[in-house]
């Protein structure tokens, strides 16, 4: 099974220009943690904890900053067409819960979940994953 038969399609994507109080906003209003920042193809990732920790803990003013100036711009990131299992072997490896999904020509097409790979890989890699997310 390919990650596109899982993954949620429809994604809401912040603009680089985007005030990190819009940002926190859009994160509340679609029930998310985290936002990929872009115009045309991916840029950037916006966490809950990036507001917190890179913004509000250093006083920096959330009316009128972009989330450019404090998304990660080194995304972890899968292609559609890749078999589940191995998305949540790397997944468990680089420790992460979620990942924007992309096609070949680095264009977002959805995000993914381990709960999303739990519909369709076996228990084991699941499994395997959530062991090594929680260390």
């Amino acid at each position: 099974m390919q990650v596109r038969d899982v993954m949620t399609p429809s994604v809401r994507v912040a603009d680089p220009k985007t005030t990190i109080n819009e940002a926190a906003r859009l994160m509340r209003d679609e029930d998310v943690g985290a936002l990929p920042v872009g115009s045309e193809r991916l840029e950037g990732m916006v966490t809950d904890r990036d507001i917190v920790v890179r913004a509000l803990a250093n006083d920096v003013d959330p009316v009128s900053t972009p989330v450019e100036k404090l998304m990660s711009d080194e995304v972890l990131y899968c292609f559609d067409d890749q078999d589940i299992e191995e998305v949540a072997r790397n997944m468990g490896e680089q420790q992460v819960r979620r990942l924007p999904v992309v096609d070949h020509d680095k264009r977002l097409v959805g995000f993914v979940s381990l709960s999303d790979l739990a519909r369709g890989a076996d228990a084991a890699s699941i499994e395997a994953a959530f062991e090594q997310i929680a260390r």
